[in-house]
C-alpha cells in the first residue's frame, strides 16, 4: 500500500539532492550552512519517523539556529538566464501552465479514486492520505509531462528548484512549521482555554453566532499565528468542534473546508504569513522595504476582507443542512 511515508522519502530525497548541490556550490558564500539547512530538513522526512521526539527536536533547533543567524546564502545553480525563460515563455505562450494544472486535477481526482480502490481486498493507497498521495503523484506527473515536452538538461528540475528555494530562503519551510507550532498548541489545551474564554465573553447561543466566532477567530488567529494550518486546531477545538458540530449539529467537513478558508483570508492580512506575502516582494524584487504592508497587503485587502464574509454566509448556509 502507497503511504504518506513513500511521499516522505521523495520529498527527502529532493532536499538531499537541493542539499548536495548547495555544499558543491563555491558561487554561494554560505555554501556549507546553507547545504547542512537543506540536509537536516531531509534528514526530518528520510527518517524522522524512526528518531525520537528529542532527535526531531535537536533537527528543528538546528533549523532555527541556522535560519535564525543568517546561515542561509544565495549560490548560482546552473540554469538558464532570465532573457532565455523570456524567449521560451514567449515562444510556448500559455501553454506552459499546462503541466502546472496537471497537478490540482490529479490531486482531486486521485482523492475520489483512490479511497476506493482495491486489489485483493486491500486499498492501493492509504484512503486516509488520499488527497496528499495525489498530490505528489501530480506533481511527478507534471515534472514528467514538462520534461517530455520542453526537453530540458536531466539536472534542470533540481537547478530550478535550488535556484527558487535560494530566493525564498528558510520561508519556504514556514507553512510544515507553524503547521507543527498549531499542533503543539491543540496538545497542550490551547484550543479549550480559547474556548472558554470565547464562550465567557460572546453569546454563541445561536449557529450564527458560533460560525461568526470560528470564522473571524481563523482568520485573526492566522493573523497572529502566519498560517492558517497553524490556527486551524486550535480554533476548531475552541468554537468548531464543541459548538457548531457538537451543540448545533454542523456537518465537520463543511466546516473544516470553509474555517479553512476562513484561515487564508487572514493570511492575505499579515506580515506574519512570510511565505505568502513576504517571498512575494523579494520574488518581485519590490525596491521598497515596506512594500510587504503598502503593496502585497494591500492590494489583498479588498479580496480578503469580503471573502471571509462570504465564508461566514456559506458555512451557517450549508453546514446546517
Amino acid at each position: 500500500m502507497i503511504t504518506l511515508d513513500h511521499v516522505y522519502v521523495l520529498a527527502g530525497v529532493m532536499f538531499a539532492a537541493v542539499a548536495l548541490l548547495s555544499v558543491r556550490d563555491k558561487a554561494n558564500p554560505k555554501r556549507i550552512r546553507t547545504g547542512l539547512f537543506w540536509g537536516l530538513l531531509a534528514l526530518s522526512f528520510l527518517i524522522g519517523g524512526q528518531l525520537s521526539d528529542l532527535g526531531n527536536g535537536v533537527l528543528v533547533i538546528g533549523l532555527a539556529l541556522l535560519a535564525g543567524f543568517g546561515g542561509l546564502g544565495k549560490g548560482a545553480p546552473v540554469t538558464t538566464t532570465p532573457e532565455e525563460r523570456r524567449a521560451s515563455a514567449e515562444k510556448r505562450g500559455d501553454g506552459l501552465f499546462l503541466p502546472a494544472l496537471i497537478i490540482p486535477v490529479t490531486a482531486l481526482a486521485g482523492t475520489f479514486v483512490f479511497k476506493t480502490l482495491v486489489v485483493d481486498g486491500h486499498p492501493v493507497v492509504d484512503p486516509k492520505q488520499a488527497t496528499l498521495i495525489s498530490l505528489a503523484l501530480g506533481v511527478m506527473l507534471a515534472l514528467s509531462a514538462a520534461m517530455l515536452w520542453l526537453r530540458p538538461k536531466p539536472s534542470a528540475p533540481l537547478q530550478e528548484g535550488r535556484r527558487l528555494l535560494d530566493t525564498i530562503g528558510w520561508a519556504a519551510i514556514l507553512p510544515q512549521m507553524l503547521a507543527s507550532l498549531g499542533a503543539v498548541f491543540a496538545l497542550n489545551g490551547v484550543g479549550d482555554a480559547v474556548g472558554q474564554l470565547v464562550g465567557t465573553y460572546l453569546p454563541l447561543d445561536t449557529p450564527i453566532a458560533a460560525v461568526a466566532a470560528y470564522c473571524l477567530g481563523m482568520a485573526l488567529f492566522t493573523v497572529v499565528m502566519g498560517n492558517a494550518f497553524a490556527a486551524f486546531p486550535v480554533m476548531t477545538a475552541a468554537v468548531g468542534l464543541p459548538l457548531i458540530v457538537g451543540k448545533f449539529g454542523g456537518d465537520p467537513a463543511v466546516v473544516g473546508a470553509i474555517g479553512m478558508l476562513s484561515g487564508f483570508c487572514g493570511t492575505l492580512l499579515t506580515p506574519m504569513a512570510a511565505n505568502f506575502n513576504v517571498v512575494p516582494a523579494n520574488l518581485l524584487e519590490l525596491p521598497d522595504r515596506n512594500a510587504v504592508l503598502n503593496g502585497v497587503i494591500r492590494a489583498q485587502i479588498p479580496t480578503a476582507l469580503p471573502l471571509l464574509a462570504v465564508n461566514v454566509l456559506l458555512m451557517y448556509l450549508l453546514a446546517f443542512r
